[in-house]
């Protein structure tokens, strides 16, 4: 077998029995090969006395590790070489007590949080669905459930009985229950203090200048994570980013330095996909020219940055929180999260952000947009998109299908967080029957001051 060393390929020039860890590593990680006799040129270089392995690795592998694996004997130039071939185990295999998992090309000792997440992850589970105990519905903030309730029913993904039935049987339908404790995710989507039970549940802010040592100002965004989205948007707009005016015609339209829309999308993403158990808040940097989100997190196992900024299936690293947030129509279930951050980054005129991602660390870096007087986005669409949805719509009651399509917009979720959410906040708009937010009949109509806005815009028909 040739190829670079990877995920599921490892070389060693001999034998030696310390090398059961990658055996065991392997079966953890979905599977690889182990080849003895191969140097880390890739060149082969054979092994001594190859029949001997043969007849004692089988053994070794199977009293010691609980694998019965297919050892085999092959040739390449002249040299002989031994091929163990790995498949991925249903069940958590250790060696001499200790667990070992795959990352890239290295072997590493899981222990700790890293322990713990692998555990449950080969029990079918995962760390937010972990029960806690002595916390119940009545601990758990009512605005943060009121909020809930409201965005849940704008998004018309639940069902409208859920909305109405205790805050116990919405958290049984939002399944954050587990027997008679609620789970970890409820614990953060929703109680006021979360970091009573998990560290580090907060968001950081900082202000900087050229240097990560030139610190100006900072903040820190807590409470339930439900909430924490919303606000951190807030204070960057309100204290670390600059409004920039532009004109269209007489028409003054001011815009943030990073897409809004974008910069909530990007918000949103490190949120769900934080990994909790590493007890570090999520660390949102802004410096003169550029802002960076740390997300304390890591790829899906097998997964590489390439794939993660291709199309990709929906894989939450904690599938609770992610559920909550989906029916609260804030995310999408298809993995297009990355994917809507681009799209919006090109309709503003802005450059598309930058992905990193480490072992225990993912990273996105914005380009800030520095002001510019009479500067216009080329392919922008309104910086207050609301109006356009109001010159649409008119002294018509249409759908939000109809008024979706004739707006041209393809992704539902950015129509409703840029277009149709802020209109029915701000008054603008109002449903033809609001006592049933999710009806199917459901229609939009301008209000009193709708019209008036339209009329300031001197666009009334």
């Amino acid at each position: 077998m040739t190829g670079a060393e990877s995920q599921h390929l490892e070389w060693k020039e001999s034998w030696r029995d310390e090398y059961l860890k990658w055996i065991c590593a392997f079966a953890n990680s979905g599977g690889g090969t182990l080849v003895v006799g191969r140097g880390d040129s890739g060149r082969a270089v054979g092994v001594a006395d190859p029949q001997r392995l043969l007849e004692d690795l089988p053994n070794k592998i199977r009293n010691l590790l609980g694998l019965v694996v297919p050892v085999q004997l092959r040739h390449e130039e002249g040299h002989a070489l031994i091929e163990i071939h790995v498949e991925a185990s249903p069940y958590p295999v250790s060696y001499r007590g200790k667990y070992y998992s795959r990352s890239g090309s290295t072997t590493q000792e899981l222990s700790g949080a890293a322990l713990d997440a692998f555990l449950l992850r080969m029990q079918g589970r995962h760390w937010d669905s972990v029960p806690v105990p002595r916390v119940g519905p009545a601990h758990l903030s009512d605005k943060a459930l009121a909020r809930f309730r409201t965005l849940a029913a704008r998004s018309g993904r639940v069902e409208t009985e859920w909305l109405e039935e205790s805050d116990t049987v919405l958290l049984e339908r939002l399944r954050l229950v587990e027997g008679d404790y609620l789970k970890r995710a409820a614990i953060l989507l929703f109680h006021p203090d979360p970091e009573q039970f998990i560290g580090g549940a907060f968001v950081k802010i900082g202000a900087f200048g050229d240097s990560d040592a030139d610190l100006r100002f900072q903040d820190e965004v807590h409470g339930p994570l439900i909430l924490q989205v919303e606000r951190t948007v807030e204070v960057l707009k309100a204290k670390y980013l600059k409004a920039l005016i532009s004109y269209q015609g007489l028409q003054r339209i001011e815009s943030l330095q990073v897409p809004e829309a974008a910069l909530r999308e990007a918000v949103l993403n490190a949120v769900v996909h934080k990994d909790y158990s590493s007890s570090v808040p999520i660390q949102i940097s802004v410096y003169p020219g550029r802002l960076l989100i740390f997300n304390p997190g890591q790829l899906p196992q097998g997964w590489t940055l390439e794939k993660l900024l291709g199309k990709h299936a929906s894989l939450p690293f904690n599938p609770d929180i992610a559920n909550a947030f989906f029916r609260a129509g804030q995310i999408e279930s298809w993995g297009r999260g990355i994917e809507r951050v681009r799209e919006v980054c090109r309709a503003a005129g802005a450059t598309e952000p930058q992905w990193k991602a480490e072992p225990t660390e993912l990273w996105v870096e914005f380009e800030l947009l520095q002001e510019q007087i009479g500067r216009v986005p080329p392919k922008s669409p309104p910086s207050h998109p609301q109006v356009k949805l109001l010159m649409t719509l008119g002294e018509r009651t249409l759908s939000r299908q109809k008024l979706q399509e004739e707006l041209g917009l393809k992704d539902t979720q950015y129509f409703r967080q840029s277009y149709l959410l802020p209109a029915l906040e701000a008054g603008l708009i109002e449903m033809t029957i609001p006592d049933k937010p999710t009806s199917r009949l459901q229609k939009y109509r301008l209000t009193e001051q709708g019209r008036a806005a339209l009329g300031q815009q001197g666009d009334l028909p």
